[in-house]
């Protein structure tokens, strides 16, 4: 019993901490309401517990015979990150947001995909609960970081929704998408440097 306590305070810690998932998230949630951010934490949640189950199943093993793969990763992830923090950047402060602008299902699916943080949660956990050797505590894992990750994600847009009283205060959410925007880029960026000084 002891384990599955331990894979719920792992799960908790790496799914609520900030990172760059979270940051589109409770800015989606600032923007465009709780609802219509549900499908953007949805994909993010599946996007994270599809890669759990690849690195669990031997991703991590294969990936780690081709270097190559990590400098890929490095920087298509810095790109991207780059580029959804510059899209909340330029964010019209507008209630009536249009449809087409909200983070979409398959965007939190890539995000976590490109994530370095979304990597090293998952190769870390199954390396620290040896979940290489079993299938079944795998699986346990991965339901266990469903639940934890969905619910922690969805924290986060329950808390932009309760920021939309910066619509009221003059430039509020302009300043808001500026913000948040330029800390997704500066993560994007520090976890690149990081990781080349790293070398």
């Amino acid at each position: 019993m002891s384990i599955f306590i331990a894979m719920c305070f792992f799960s908790l810690s790496m799914s609520i901490s900030p990172g760059p998932v979270n940051m589109t998230i409770l800015s989606s949630g600032v923007n465009y309401g709780f609802r219509r951010s549900l499908p953007y934490v949805t994909g993010a949640t599946l996007g994270f517990v599809l890669l759990l189950i690849a690195v669990g199943l031997g991703l991590s093993n294969l990936v780690a015979s081709v270097p190559l793969f990590y400098e890929i990763l490095k920087y298509a992830g810095t790109a991207y990150m780059i580029y959804i923090g510059y899209k909340i950047m330029i964010s019209k402060p507008k209630l009536e947001v249009k449809e087409d602008r909200r983070p979409r299902y398959y965007q939190g699916i890539l995000m976590q995909w490109l994530n370095p943080k979304a990597w090293i949660a998952c190769l870390s956990g199954v390396a620290a609960f040896g979940l290489n050797d079993s299938r079944s505590m795998l699986f346990a894992f991965v339901a266990i970081y469903f639940l934890i990750c969905y619910l922690s994600l969805a924290a986060w847009a329950v808390l932009g929704a309760q920021l939309k009283f910066l619509a009221k205060v003059k430039n509020g959410i302009r300043y808001f998408n500026l913000t948040m925007g330029a800390s997704l880029i500066a993560v994007a960026v520090y976890l690149l440097l990081s990781e080349l000084e790293s070398r």
